[in-house]
């Protein structure tokens, strides 16, 4: 369970120099990384997470512990256990002087994803492939992955990173949100969190906030909808539980609230390259005479003319911002 340390951390120490797009995944590789060590007596960190499993050993190591977790909570709960997908087959692998990048470390990567897909059935949505982590490349994936593996793991009676446990919590108080004993669980000052919430909507300067409302601890009703969001801290970082995963408050908020993404639009215009290509895109046919609005909503691919050769030039990637250009 999250514990109090978490929250007086948070609001001790600065978040980290990343994007909000990255920092995420960093907050993901950091618990992953807490989680692994204490298993398996690792020295993994969330810098250095790729390049320590990367023989695919401790994956597979731990596919196995998996599989016998699971074949005990077959025989102690076999009531429960009919309507799990238990996995069984056990990963063959090599555990000695295997070189990162070798034809072992891949093939113990590769038996690591045979495992995944075939006995525990996780979509390929969540996969990622053999050269991911032996390149140290597609993290998004590779992280996604490992922690599906330990959600199966958990149903089982394993220990779960911390992430996990904050999902079972918010599953937990969905089911019976008027009967939670607070006394019984030590979650974190609530007070401190919603002060950590405020303190991010606080960097917006605009006089009419995005409204994030306080519907009760660690739950906030957010823009003009009656969506309800969960929030949590994860070490230095403010969680958001979305769908089914994760996503840092700040990155959440780059994505909803229009006021911060109005400020990338124009951060974007004023780069040369979007002022150059602005009046391209101003000379597109539009629905009138008057202003043409062209929506970047998803990637555009320019032909872009030099000298006697076509050369594909890829403009840029807006997925979640409107970004109107006028001419």
């Amino acid at each position: 369970m999250a514990d109090q340390s978490n929250i007086q951390s948070a609001a001790s120490k600065s978040i980290r120099p990343f994007k909000s797009s990255e920092e995420y995944l960093y907050a993901m590789k950091e618990d992953l990384a807490e989680w692994l060590n204490t298993l398996y007596e690792l020295e993994l960190s969330a810098d250095t997470f790729m390049e320590g499993l990367e023989t695919g050993c401790a994956l597979c190591r731990h596919a196995n512990r998996v599989n016998r977790a699971a074949h005990d909570f077959q025989l102690e709960h076999p009531e429960a256990a009919r309507s799990l997908k238990l996995p069984a087959k056990d990963v063959v692998f090599q555990s000695r002087n295997v070189i990162p990048g070798s034809f072992l470390a891949r093939d113990n990567v590769s038996n690591f994803i045979s495992w995944c897909r075939q006995e525990l059935w996780i979509k390929d949505v969540l996969m990622f492939e053999t050269n991911d982590v032996v390149e140290r490349c597609n993290e998004k994936n590779f992280v996604l992955c490992l922690l599906e593996v330990a959600r199966r793991g958990a149903k089982f009676g394993m220990l779960a990173p911390m992430l996990i446990q904050l999902e079972e919590e918010i599953e937990e108080e969905i089911r019976d949100q008027e009967c939670v004993r607070m006394e019984e669980r030590v979650l974190c000052d609530m007070r401190n969190l919603d002060e950590l919430v405020r303190e991010i909507l606080g960097r917006c300067n605009c006089p009419a906030q995005f409204p994030m409302i306080k519907v009760s601890e660690g739950k906030y009703k957010v823009g003009d909808s009656s969506a309800l969001i969960f929030i949590r801290v994860l070490r230095t970082h403010v969680m958001v539980r979305v769908g089914g995963g994760w996503d840092t408050l700040e990155h959440y908020l780059d994505k909803h609230d229009p006021c911060r993404c109005a400020a990338f639009g124009e951060s974007l215009r004023s780069l040369p390259f979007f002022m150059f290509f602005s009046r391209i895109f101003a000379r597109l046919p539009g629905p009138g005479s008057g202003s043409r609005d062209v929506t970047l909503n998803k990637r555009i691919d320019l032909t872009w003319l030099h000298g006697n050769s076509l050369k594909w030039f890829t403009f840029f990637d807006v997925t979640s911002c409107r970004c109107p250009i006028r001419k």
